[in-house]
């Protein structure tokens, strides 16, 4: 089984892109559109331990926000990782953290669906700010948090 794949959104200046293409070398960048999304996602190999998704929430300035599912078509589907425990991980690197279970209903939902759906909930979607607000020092931080998050037994 492969170890963790970073996915963020396509487009210059958007902050997910930067983000994961820094973060891992075995990244996806989507679409934003939603007829995109699944042509991007369909050929996501399903053996990967886990996917870290991240997507841009302008309503962020200082801290994350992590999804705990996602709802299409009146199906919900969870995530199966250690939500809590991400959460720890990257707060332990200065990372304020909240945990929400109201998915949105835009394309950062659509993308997890997706994404939990394929991997059997083994996804998390993460909100972070808008580019303005992520510069190095965030991205560091995400990477260690990440890196902590794999290294210590993921559900610890």
């Amino acid at each position: 089984m492969r170890k963790v794949l970073t996915v963020g959104f396509k487009g210059l200046n958007n902050a997910s892109r930067m983000l994961v293409e820094q973060l891992s070398s075995d990244h996806v960048l989507l679409t934003n559109s939603f007829s995109g999304l699944k042509k991007d996602i369909d050929p996501i190999c399903p053996d990967y331990e886990s996917v870290w998704m991240f997507g841009v929430d302008k309503s962020l300035s200082s801290s994350v926000r992590i999804e705990t599912c996602a709802k299409k078509d009146g199906e919900k589907i969870d995530s199966v990782l250690n939500l809590d425990t991400i959460a720890k991980a990257l707060e332990k690197e200065g990372i304020q953290t909240v945990i929400s279970d109201k998915p949105s209903a835009y394309l950062c939902n659509e993308a997890y669906w997706y994404v939990l759906r394929k991997l059997s909930g083994r996804a998390v979607f993460i909100h972070i700010p808008t580019i303005k607000n992520v510069d190095e020092q965030f991205i560091d931080r995400v990477k260690a948090a990440l890196d902590s998050y794999l290294a210590n037994g993921k559900d610890a």
